[in-house]
């Protein structure tokens, strides 16, 4: 599919659908849908109010124009509550055209440029969004599938304003919402990639092949031998009950021209997590494909991070791993030496992220970055304390949280600050190492932030419990189905962007 951004007459338009919007709760047609309307002869508020349509964000209407504009149909897609609207509801109300598109088999759409005329938001920020929705919603993994069914994509979606200087603002938008929808897309197809089929090893490639050819990209891969040499007890001791070997994979991305910001961002990557010896019910098993869902969100920022070409120096590390039970896996009461010379007693083998992301993110720290942020699917109590579609952030540095919560906002990742209580830090106590790798029964997504602060030292620090939004178990919204998400990657690149 074409996405383009053009200057032209919607009522002029020839296509299989024509998309305009409304407010709901609007009192007539007015601005782009008023002129189509207009060209109409009224017959689009007209049987809008026959069938009482309202404009709740992403509910659509359709009728045939019958030769009336050289459009064959007209698509009304509710843009919700004016004093709601934002970003999200543009990229909402992208995707669901295209998913009303999808259904018809139409091959050809011309689409308002939602937001910039009556909502009042940028040009460029708007098309980015729409990009992303309509990107995002036509996202579908059927690699496994012996007969995929025969559907009839849409070939061309085009934005299309009368506003000269709109379309220039659009255009640049849409190439940066291509950016953003990519690398979430790349994201997407690793976690739903079978734990087969993406194994330490397969992520080692994947990140190789992303570097390959690029001139601003360098890759640093440690296996077991360098490993054990660095004292990364935490990714060997996790590894121990698998066939696969672990590895650390430290990416690079350094401009020509790069500022003395460096930034790391540290991906979660334990390719399937069984729970070890202390070993998951079948049921919650199901998904464990996606418990590298924080490496994903990485390699999905360093797909497209040539091409977005933010200023400062970005480090993207992860230590490639899988959790299973046998004869050699580490057991509960074990002690583990990490990175940092820290002795971690395991006394739940499940609690296995936190441990790789010890030897991770004390990697990381020694980089000197001025700012570390970490991606994972860590706990199941952050899910029940916020639910599957936020993650929760903790951080030791107020000003990273507040960049990010805003980089979060703009791309419609949904965020929300949890706190590093101090006081908890005593459940992590163990009575014959350092400290124990889980806590008390209660608030155990605060506890695990408080276990990873200890291996970043002062630096600034943001830690993103993704295990909710990573995956989604149902329909949540008209651009994320079932299957992988790809969170985190927007906010990323939108937090690198504004560096």
């Amino acid at each position: 599919m074409v996405i383009s951004a053009r200057k032209g007459d919607l009522t002029q338009q020839s296509c299989e659908m024509l998309v305009v919007n409304i407010f709901f709760g609007a009192k007539g047609l007015r601005g782009a849908t008023g002129t189509v309307n207009g060209a109409l002869r009224g017959d689009l508020e007209k049987f809008m109010k026959e069938d009482s349509f309202k404009a709740k964000l992403g509910a659509t209407f359709l009728m045939r124009t019958n030769g009336k504009i050289p459009a064959k149909r007209v698509l009304v897609v509710g843009l919700g509550k004016k004093e709601e609207f934002d970003l999200e509801a543009v990229r909402q109300a992208a995707a669901a055209s295209l998913n009303v598109a999808k259904g018809l088999g139409v091959k050809s759409v011309v689409s308002i440029l939602h937001g910039a005329e009556a909502g009042g938001l940028k040009a460029s920020e708007c098309a980015q969004a729409m990009v992303e929705g309509v990107r995002l919603a036509q996202y579908n993994f059927d690699k496994y599938r012996s007969s995929k069914k025969e559907k009839s994509e849409v070939q061309r979606f085009d934005i299309v304003s009368h506003q000269g200087q709109d379309v220039r603002q659009a255009t640049l938008g849409v190439l940066l919402g291509e950016r953003m929808a990519r690398g979430t897309l790349f994201a997407r197809d690793l976690v739903n990639t079978p734990a087969q089929d993406m194994y330490p090893e397969k992520l080692v490639e994947t990140a190789k092949q992303i570097v390959k050819g690029k001139g601003s990209l360098r890759i640093r891969v440690h296996d077991r031998f360098t490993l054990t040499r660095m004292g990364a007890g935490g990714l060997l001791g996790v590894a121990k009950g698998s066939d696969h070997p672990p590895y650390l994979v430290h990416m690079v991305y350094k401009p020509k021209k790069a500022t003395k910001k460096r930034v790391a961002i540290v991906g979660k990557a334990v390719t399937f997590d069984s729970g070890g010896l202390s070993l998951k019910p079948a049921d919650s098993m199901m998904t464990m494909k996606c418990d590298m869902a924080g490496a994903a969100a990485v390699l999905g920022v360093f797909s497209v991070i040539a091409d977005m070409a933010p200023a400062c120096e970005v480090h993207g590390i992860f230590g490639a791993v899988e959790n299973m039970p046998s004869g050699k896996a580490i057991r509960p009461g074990d002690v583990l030496t990490v990175m940092n010379k820290k002795t971690i007693e395991v006394l739940n083998t499940d609690a296995e992220g936190r441990l790789t992301l010890a030897d991770t993110l004390t990697y990381a720290n020694k980089q000197k970055p001025q700012a570390i942020i970490d991606l994972a699917t860590l706990t199941g109590a952050c899910m029940v304390a916020l639910g599957e579609e936020i993650t929760g952030l903790m951080s030791n540095n107020d000003e990273l949280s507040s960049k990010l919560l805003e980089a979060s906002a703009s791309v419609g990742e949904k965020m929300w600050r949890l706190p590093l209580e101090k006081n908890y830090r005593k459940l992590l106590k163990s009575e014959v190492a350092d400290m124990q790798n889980i806590g008390a029964r209660w608030g155990g997504a605060l506890t695990a932030g408080l276990f990873l602060e200890e291996f970043v030292d002062k630096t600034p620090w943001a830690h993103l419990d993704i295990a909710g939004p990573a995956y989604a178990e149902r329909e949540i919204d008209p651009y994320t189905r079932k299957g992988a998400t790809g969170h985190g990657v927007r906010t990323l690149l939108s937090y690198l962007k504004s560096l």
